[in-house]
């Protein structure tokens, strides 16, 4: 049976950057599942998949319009010192997770400005990079009731949130909460 929309894909990647440097993972023995047209993975690379069967691998690259877009020059917000832990030496480089009114979010240190300003990027930590996937296509399916069903709530629970949904690729419209993977 080969990908198509509606049915469920489980697949063993590996993603890396341009620099060779591995990023993520599935856990040996844990592949990823998701049903292919739900918008649960990036599209780029859910595009690429389409047509593949069981027992499949293949080599993918995923452009960052395609991923997690741009780096958008907005998503740089400038925060107040006392705004993150007192017994924390705040660094350029470092990341802080935080919950956003879309759920957690990723901000990244950097610059520190006179000491009392945190300078952060609230874009996601993928965006504007080039992606290369190792993929290996475990199965292909048709999806349970129960699959079904979970694609059905958290596409309910991204709506009430005001989410934009792994299927979009403008942060711009969704907030700094708003990514996948």
């Amino acid at each position: 049976m080969k990908i198509t929309d509606k049915l469920y894909v489980a697949m063993d990647y590996k993603l890396s950057l341009a620099s060779g440097e591995e990023v993520d993972s599935s856990p040996p023995g844990e592949p990823l599942g998701f049903i292919a047209g739900a918008g649960q993975i990036i599209p780029g690379l859910e595009r690429e998949l389409m047509g593949m069967a069981a027992g499949e691998s293949s080599r993918v690259t995923v452009e960052h319009e395609d991923a997690y877009g741009p780096v958008i020059k907005d998503m740089f917000q400038e925060i107040p010192r006392g705004q993150f832990p007192d017994d924390v030496k705040v660094e350029p480089g470092m990341t802080f997770h935080a919950q956003g009114p879309h759920g957690q979010i990723v901000m990244s240190v950097t610059e520190l400005k006179d000491n009392d300003v945190v300078v952060v990027d609230l874009n996601h930590p993928l965006a504007g990079q080039q992606l290369f996937f190792d993929v290996n296509i475990v199965e292909v399916r048709e999806p349970s009731a129960e699959e079904l069903a979970q694609v059905q709530r958290a596409q309910q629970q991204e709506e009430e949130a005001g989410g934009c949904g792994c299927g979009s690729t403008d942060q711009s419209d969704c907030g700094p909460g708003c990514s996948c993977g």
